[in-house]
């Protein structure tokens, strides 16, 4: 055994490296980004950028279809928002879908579905064939908006999870800001043939992403619930950032879906239940303590995601910017995509953010900042409606706080809902736990939409926006109360977390406690040992 002691200005260090070299401590520094695990994630959140699209082009070719089909401001409500309600279908038949054809294949069939749902709308020549065209739409984009994270989850090593995770969010931020530029590109277009373009257009996008499909493996979790030990251990040394990692993930894996440890075999026979029947009775009807838990905190994202109001300031931004005095059509998709923008930039911010700040104080901050703002926004838009003269301030002070509303939603309650609510559902619960986040999601999206117009002229548009305060404030002590920090926890960890609604903080405390106990007796003699002062 060799060691050295120095003492310097009363700074006593000795170290013990006990004949080791500096390459033997090389498994102490942060892993590099795994390649492969990020190339599978971008490809498996290509779905989402249907769903962003959609809700982007939509907000500027409604102005073009409202004129040109005659129809009424409840008539364009629903339009707009009826895809939210038909995503409920898709999102149901996508939990069993996937469980019975697995994940990669799931998004094949999304992206069939909205290729076809997309021409259908290109095509209308009326106001119900439009419908049928939505709805068709809905039930792709439904698919789309489940299988995406549920299969990045799955492929993702806990160390980048969160990063990984947050790309389905990206994507559909990035689609908002195409289906922005599409309608701007195409407003030049003779009236009526410009918003079939614009809606159609979506098609192409669909056919990147069943290609892209392709290249991608299986998840591994899918396959080991299928028996298919070889293929899922294949997927898993790729995907994870050590060997050792991978190991420990196919154990906690196996031992979820009742394989021995010992079996190594590379096809098992598994005791396999009826695609998501009984998972419903484990998930509704007969929760254990920490199911419940893990239940009301995935509604209750997904719930207050989309009560704040935002998809209202992204689907009407071109009517809240003519409510503050910008009247030209050009302008308004101007500073419509000046949204897009703002909420796309964001957005990569955040990817960056997860794993280094970790998914609770970013929704804390970002739900925070959406009381001020929303509450901001209200204020100029009153002052607004109630001056006879045009007050520039509050002009700007709008602009502003419409740009800043999707920014602060966007580094936080943005792709953390999407992040959070699936990591933190047991892999036998997953794919329809995910679902009925979904639904509630798309419901309370669903809702805002179609309410919004009616909602200002019954209360003011500044009213509306300060309605959305108050619940944005709700929020706030939600998130606060029930939701514990998941960042670099193992999916399977998460059992262990959740379970006592307001008492999970002891629960965490004990977690960190042991995994510290765990870090220090594994350095060992390795250690290098400061002494006294």
């Amino acid at each position: 055994m060799s060691g050295f002691e120095a003492d310097n200005h009363g700074v006593s260090i000795s170290v013990a490296v006990d004949n080791k070299t500096l390459a033997d401590f090389e498994v102490l520094k942060k892993p590099k980004r795994n390649k492969f695990a990020f190339a599978c994630a971008i490809l498996a959140s290509l779905a989402s950028i249907l769903l962003g699209y959609d809700i982007g082009v939509m907000s500027g070719a409604i102005l073009y279809i409202k004129d040109d089909l005659k129809i009424s401001d409840v008539q364009v409500e629903i339009l707009v928002g009826i895809l939210n309600l038909y995503c409920l279908i898709g999102a149901y038949v996508a939990g069993r879908t996937s469980d019975w054809i697995g994940r990669r294949y799931t998004i094949v069939v999304a992206a069939s579905i909205f290729f076809v749902g997309a021409l259908l709308m290109g095509f209308a020549t009326n106001y119900t064939f439009l419908m049928v065209g939505r709805f068709v739409t809905g039930i792709g984009v439904g698919f789309a908006l489940l299988i995406a994270p549920v299969y990045t989850a799955e492929v993702s090593p806990a160390s980048a999870r969160g990063f990984l995770n947050s790309f389905p969010e990206v994507f559909i931020n990035a689609g908002l800001l195409l289906g922005y530029v599409s309608n701007y590109a195409f407003s030049k277009l003779r009236a009526d043939l410009g918003w079939r373009v614009m809606l159609g257009a979506g098609a192409i996008l669909s056919v990147f992403l069943a290609v892209g499909v392709l290249a991608m493996p299986e998840s591994p979790r899918w396959l080991i619930m299928q028996g298919r030990l070889g293929e899922a251990k294949t997927v898993l040394d790729k995907t994870s950032d050590t060997k050792e990692e991978a190991r420990g993930r196919l154990s906690d894996i196996k031992a979820a879906a009742g394989i021995p440890e010992d079996c190594t075999d590379d096809i098992v026979q598994v005791q396999k239940q009826t695609h998501g029947e009984g998972v419903w009775r484990e998930l509704i009807l007969h929760p254990t303590p920490a199911v419940r838990h893990v239940l009301i905190c995935a509604i209750g994202i997904h719930f207050f995601q989309q009560a704040i109001g935002l998809e209202s300031v992204v689907l009407y931004s071109p009517r809240i910017f003519e409510k503050a005095g910008i009247t030209s059509s050009d302008h308004k998709l101007l500073a419509t995509m000046a949204v897009g923008f703002s909420k796309t930039t964001f957005i990569l911010v955040a990817t960056f953010l997860l794993d280094k700040i970790g998914r609770r104080p970013l929704l804390l901050i970002s739900s925070g900042g959406m009381v001020v703002i929303l509450a901001t926004l209200g204020l100029s838009l009153t002052v607004i409606g109630h001056s006879d003269k045009k007050q520039t301030w509050a002009v700007g002070l709008c602009i502003t706080m419409v740009l800043s509303s999707v920014a602060v939603f966007s580094i936080g309650m943005g792709p953390i809902t999407w992040v959070y609510s699936t990591e933190i559902f047991p892999l036998r619960l997953r794919a329809q736990g995910a679902s009925l986040g979904v639904a509630v999601n798309r419901v309370m999206s669903g809702v805002i939409s179609m309410s919004f117009i009616s909602l200002y002229k019954a209360i003011t548009i500044g009213g509306a926006f300060f309605l959305y305060a108050g619940v944005a404030l709700v929020a706030f002590f939600f998130f606060f109360t029930f939701l514990p920090e998941t960042r670099g926890k193992t999916l399977e960890e998460m059992e262990g977390l959740f379970g006592k609604l307001v008492g999970w903080r002891e629960e965490a405390k004990k977690m960190k406690r042991k995994r510290n106990e765990a870090s220090g007796d594994g350095i060992g003699n390795d250690q290098i040992q400061l002494g006294k002062i």
